[in-house]
């Protein structure tokens, strides 16, 4: 038998000495857990802009969707941007249709997707573990800094996470019934229809890791059968049914989209090492060990208790739990496990792309503050209070710090412009993409960008120039119409009859365009600057040629 869980052990089905009323406390207690967990977390969201670029452009995308009526393929700029699947988008846009264009609908989707991995996690451990043990966790789990700030953050990553979490208890739960004698199809369906949402939440990871994790832990239990048993046939169709009508439908729009989509996008981007955020294999390690601070200082505990010196350390057993608590730790070992290092090993990381290791460390914590028994538990339940209020606190903290050193945003230039500009007035952004002004501003038409696209660098890296230009591919028409050199911007200003233009740019690059030239911005925010030029202005550098213009 192996101390951490992976070998064989008997099942305890229910706790016969559970009265009838504490099973309906125990039924309620996830209505609490959830509801608890949604406001601590949705209560500040609303307190500061969305951030660029991420924010910007998930949320913008999702409101361009809810602005044109077109649901099916997600767009920049109103062209086709196939750097992710359409869940996030869909979702995002139904908040925004319900509860108006602001960060909090923005970050909606965010907050209900932890709130739910919290609440799931509790029900899950309320079933297979004991009450006390579930509590512990799912409150080590919501009140700590990762977790905080990724509900804070609208972007794909804790929807992913939460969707990866839920397939993953979903499948063990259906392993858990079929050895305990009862039915497992419901479940196992279940597990599909979740893998199939992670699938079109952010690709092939929400089928691989959730399946890598059942995977391992079965394996290390030498239950083989289970395997084949969660490979069922009619979940697989079910998975097919829902994954397939959406990529079969942008193939037939845009053709070139499964080689982009599938090949470029989930496979070259893993491998490649020319991607942004470039990080040792290690570094998740104490970037997960740091935002889980305070807990994460426990953990020294389990090590004590688990290591090598101590192997053969293994829980009694409860008549409150309903698996053995080795065959449980496997399944949090296996999940850690698996996550942190299939993120570790691409080059190109971002800190986002663990949240799902949270649950089981969540739950590792917990066993720390169970095992302490040379403490009396009211001590412990005092230890336990004090490490969630320090976290608490530095959750705020974090709040407060966003509040006093805003982050980069566009919005109250996008109010400038809101409230400013006319019918028929046209927007150029000169060396940037700010991915929020369109929601803040409630600009619908096309908005032009100008760089040196002739550059071959622009396809070399991979920024808001790399994604404007994979999302021309696919319409080439359109982005003739919308990305520009710096040439073509000035010959369009020199026409006679223009149309009133604002020109977004950074402070420190104004003087690059000579239409500029003498022209005060008309608002600024940070380094990022907004001016007007009117309709029939003459503008300065009329037939010379811009200092940046391509060779």
């Amino acid at each position: 038998m192996s101390p951490l869980g992976f070998g064989n052990a008997g099942h305890r089905l229910v706790d016969g000495a559970e009265s009838v009323w504490q099973a309906l406390q125990a039924r309620a207690s996830w209505i609490w857990v959830a509801a608890l967990t949604f406001v601590w977390l949705a209560a500040t969201t609303w307190t500061y802009p969305l951030l660029l670029p991420d924010e910007g452009r998930y949320v913008g995308v999702a409101w361009h969707m809810l602005m044109s009526g077109d649901y099916l393929t997600p767009r920049l700029d109103g062209m086709p941007f196939f750097h992710k699947p359409p869940l996030f988008y869909w979702l995002t846009a139904g908040a925004l249709a319900v509860f108006g264009d602001n960060a909090w609908a923005g970050r909606l989707v965010s907050v209900l997707s932890a709130t739910l991995m919290v609440t799931v996690f509790y029900l899950f451990l309320r079933r297979y573990a004991r009450v006390s043990a579930a509590g512990r966790t799912v409150l080590i789990l919501a009140v700590q800094p990762f977790l905080f700030g990724a509900a804070h953050y609208a972007n794909l990553d804790m929807l992913v996470a939460a969707l990866i979490s839920l397939t993953v208890m979903t499948g063990a739960d259906a392993v858990f019934r079929r050895e305990q004698q009862r039915s497992d199809r419901a479940a196992i369906l279940g597990m599909y229809v979740l893998a199939a949402a992670g699938f079109l939440a952010k690709g092939l990871i929400g089928v691989v890791l959730p399946g890598g994790v059942l995977f391992f832990w079965l394996l290390g239990r030498r239950q083989y059968r289970a395997m084949g048993r969660l490979l069922w046939w009619p979940g697989i169709l079910l998975f097919l049914a829902l994954i397939l009508p959406w990529m079969v439908a942008m193939q037939a729009r845009h053709p070139g989209f499964f080689d982009y989509y599938i090949v470029y996008q989930h496979f070259q981007r893993f491998l490649e090492t020319g991607f942004n955020n470039p990080h040792p294999f290690w570094f998740y390690v104490p970037v997960v060990l740091g935002l889980t601070l305070p807990w994460s200082i426990q953990l020294w505990r389990w090590l004590h208790l688990h290591g090598p010196l101590h192997a053969g350390f293994v829980p009694p057993a409860r008549r409150s739990e309903q698996v053995d608590r080795r065959v449980l730790r496997g399944l949090m070992l296996s999940w850690l496990a698996v996550v942190l290092v299939f993120f570790s090993i691409p080059s190109s990381k971002l800190v986002g792309y663990v949240i799902a290791v949270l649950p089981p460390l969540a739950w590792f914590i917990q066993e720390t503050f169970e095992q302490r028994k040379e403490e009396t538990a009211p001590d412990v339940r005092r230890s336990l209070m004090r490490h969630a209020l320090v976290a608490l606190g530095l959750c705020l903290l974090a709040v407060v710090v966003l509040l006093a050193f805003p982050q980069r945003s566009s919005k109250s230039l996008a109010q400038t412009l809101a409230q400013s500009a006319a019918p028929g007035d046209r927007l150029v952004m000169f060396n940037q993409f700010a991915y929020d002004v369109p929601m803040y501003a409630d600009w619908r038409s096309p908005i032009v960008v100008v760089t040196n696209w002739d550059d071959p660098g622009v396809l070399q890296g991979d920024d808001w120039r790399r994604e404007l230009a994979d999302a021309a591919a696919f319409m080439p028409d359109h982005g003739a119409d919308v990305l520009w050199q710096p040439s073509r911007l000035q010959d369009a200003l020199c026409q006679p009859g223009h149309p009133t233009t604002w020109l977004m740019a950074w402070l420190d690059e104004a003087d690059r365009l000579p239409a500029l030239a003498g022209r005060a911005p008309v608002g600024q925010s940070r380094k990022m600057g907004l001016w007007r030029i009117a309709a029939g202005d003459a503008v300065s550098g009329c037939g010379e040629t811009p200092s940046n213009a391509p060779e």
